[in-house]
């Protein structure tokens, strides 16, 4: 697997909490680089450890979009706004009828990652389709700074309403087999418990990748197999998990939650030094033997 040449390791703790910060929109471009300042030493300025956390793309890809193996194609699917989805299956199983998977992306629409993640889903036999939140606005605008600006615009209430459409289309495509599962990275963690929450009948197995809980109420109506996918430094995420899954107990709701050690925020993502290799990948066997388990 492609990864930076630069990891966690690399950061003072300090950085890449100023950098969480950042990427959530805590602070700003300037309050990050006045923060990290005294970090810049040797030569190194606070803009250069910026770019240095900043995702490489095209260095990270895993599966090329041209990849013979994979038939891709962006369409708009029925949704309140006409958002468009990037759907992707393996090549040459067009008679065949395949379990589907929903891809959230994060604060920042549809990146290169989220893409790639998509492939990565068909390559080991399901349909899968990212949709980008920033349809309305002309989609992912070619980096992540813009793209997380122009996400902060929109209504929450008015995104989920996307993602529940693109859920029930994927449930009901002509060429899927009536099952649907979601993935999601941050941002799109939470949308998946709230997926989860909103439509226990459509959403037949899901993954949050470090996403946000929805409240003790709404986890009672969760009916859908859930595995949760943690870094042991995501204090944020980590504070709300017992409460969570103490609902889901109660709800008799099957799921895992796993944390992984030493891991960041973000861990998943293979473009930027808070990538964990290990935690990557045995959360990735994790994610798919769950959707092999319950979409099949």
């Amino acid at each position: 697997m492609a990864k930076p040449n630069k990891t966690i390791k690399d950061f003072h703790p300090a950085v890449l909490s100023s950098f969480h910060d950042y990427v959530h929109g805590t602070i700003d471009r300037r309050g990050f680089l006045k923060q990290v300042s005294k970090f810049a030493v040797g030569g190194l300025t606070a803009v250069a450890i910026l770019e240095t956390l900043q995702p490489k793309y095209a260095e990270a890809q895993e599966i090329a979009a041209t990849d013979p193996r994979i038939d891709g194609e962006y369409l708009n699917f029925p949704s309140p706004q006409d958002w468009q989805g990037y759907l992707a299956r393996p090549a040459g199983r067009s008679d065949q009828r395949l379990p589907a998977v929903l891809v959230i992306h994060e604060n920042r629409g549809r990146n290169p990652y989220v893409e790639d993640v998509t492939r990565r889903l068909a390559l080991v036999g399901f349909m899968a389709m990212s949709p980008d939140a920033l349809s309305p606005m002309g989609g992912w605008p070619g980096n992540d700074d813009d793209g997380r600006t122009m996400q902060r615009e929109l209504d929450r209430e008015e995104m989920m309403s996307n993602w529940q459409a693109a859920l029930s289309y994927l449930k009901t495509h002509p060429l899927g087999n009536g099952k649907v599962g979601a993935v999601g990275f941050c941002y799109g963690g939470g949308v998946v418990n709230n997926l989860a929450a909103r439509m226990p009948d459509v959403l037949d197995a899901g993954v949050p990748f470090y996403g946000s809980q929805v409240t003790v109420e709404e986890a009672a109506n969760i009916r859908t197999p859930l595995v949760f996918q943690n870094a042991s430094t995501d204090a944020r995420i980590l504070a709300g998990a017992p409460v969570y899954e103490a609902a889901l107990r109660r709800a008799g709701v099957s799921f895992e939650s796993h944390i992984y050690e030493g891991a960041s925020h973000g861990f998943h993502n293979n473009t930027t030094p808070r990538y964990d290799e290990a935690a990557a990948a045995l959360a990735w066997e994790r994610t798919v033997d769950w959707f092999n388990r319950y979409l099949f």
